[in-house]
């Protein structure tokens, strides 16, 4: 992933005071002398550093404000990054001078240059109902970047952004923009609709199920795949519903060898490797979803599951399935590792078998 220095950097905010000063934003000093003090910030209070520039330089008019803003869409060179605090500013300006549908059309035509996903997002907090119209009339717009900003937007819980609450407890309003999208042509936009529907299995998994299966009565050919993106999380977790939805039968005869854990001990930065078995004992064909869990131990001793996609697949009558597992055990930004007893264990169609243990060494 691009480091913050990357993405927003002085040479970024250069070229952004050079669109804006020739969109008609007058000598844009704020956000070209904004870069000197960009380094060592993280990404997010890079992107307040800017927006408060631009807020700066621009006029104070909403109406004048928008015009430059406009001017600039004009410049093929008002593109990436540069436009992602624009869009922040926009929504700023917008909802401290009581404008709100005009400020939504803007970020609709800011988002091809770069998604306007985190900008709308005020407005749904600020009065939902209202922002949801405009929202509506994305999902029929020819250009993919804006549909997909309907329900990318309107995500309850869209990573690195606040959650809408309104819509973590409640995500029916926004179903019309899913069902207008599901069967959209671009899997741009698809892949944010199965996202958004995950979001909402997390909160409301029966909600989740209930629309999934909606959408396969009328699906297109893309809708399967789609749905089991869009369930992911529930088929992880073993929700019986969502598995039976997708064709996953909990209660099927199956035979489990496994987990072989073949590294019985494992150093901080190598992998551990187990084999597994998986064998239909019944008198039909059964699809069975192979996932398998990572307990990881924590700093205070206990462990904590994570849940690991290993394989799909149908299995005639008598038919086996094996294979053989590299874990890696690499220390990531999201996740630390703590030497000690680790243990991993798998799961076939949401339900646990076998168990194993090994010991995780220090680097």
């Amino acid at each position: 992933m691009p480091t913050a220095d990357e993405l927003i950097n002085a040479r970024t905010t250069h070229q952004l005071a050079s669109v804006m000063a020739e969109a008609g934003g007058g000598p844009a000093s704020a956000i070209r002398d904004c870069g000197t003090s960009l380094e060592g910030l993280a990404f997010s209070r890079r992107v307040t550093a800017v927006k408060e520039a631009v807020l700066a330089d621009l006029p104070d008019d909403y109406p004048a404000f928008a015009a430059v803003i406009r001017a600039a869409l004009r410049q093929s060179g008002f593109t990436g990054w540069m436009t992602f605090p624009v869009n922040a500013a926009v929504a700023e300006r917008a909802l401290t001078g009581g404008v709100f549908e005009p400020a939504l059309d803007l970020l609709a035509e800011l988002t091809p240059r770069l998604t306007a996903e985190m900008a709308v997002r005020p407005f749904l907090e600020g009065d939902l109902p209202r922002a949801l119209q405009p929202v509506l009339t994305w999902t029929g717009h020819p250009d993919p970047h804006v549909r997909r900003l309907a329900s990318e937007g309107t995500r309850p819980r869209l990573p690195w952004a606040p959650r809408l609450a309104a819509l973590v407890a409640d995500p029916t309003p926004a179903l019309p923009v899913l069902d207008a999208l599901y069967r959209d042509s671009s899997e741009y936009v698809r892949r944010s609709v199965a996202n958004h529907l995950n979001d909402i299995s997390r909160d409301h998994p029966r909600t989740a199920v209930a629309v999934a299966a909606r959408w396969l009565a009328e699906p297109a050919p893309t809708t399967p795949s789609l749905v089991r993106h869009g369930l992911r999380t529930l088929v992880k977790a073993g929700q019986p519903d969502a598995l039976t939805l997708l064709g996953y039968d909990p209660e099927a005869s199956v035979r489990v060898a496994g987990p072989d854990v073949r590294t019985p001990e494992v150093h901080i930065g190598e992998h551990l490797v187990f084999g597994y078995e998986v064998t239909n004992t019944g008198p039909r064909t059964v699809r069975v979803v192979v996932d398998y869990v990572v307990h990881h131990r924590k700093a205070n001793g206990g462990l904590t599951p994570k849940v690991f996609k290993l394989v799909t697949r149908d299995l005639a009558p008598g038919e086996s399935w094996s294979g053989i597992r590299r874990h890696p055990l690499q220390v990531l930004s999201t996740r630390r590792y703590h030497p000690g007893v680790h243990r991993v264990h798998l799961q076939i169609n949401g339900l646990p078998h076998g168990l194993g243990d090994f010991i995780l060494r220090a680097g």
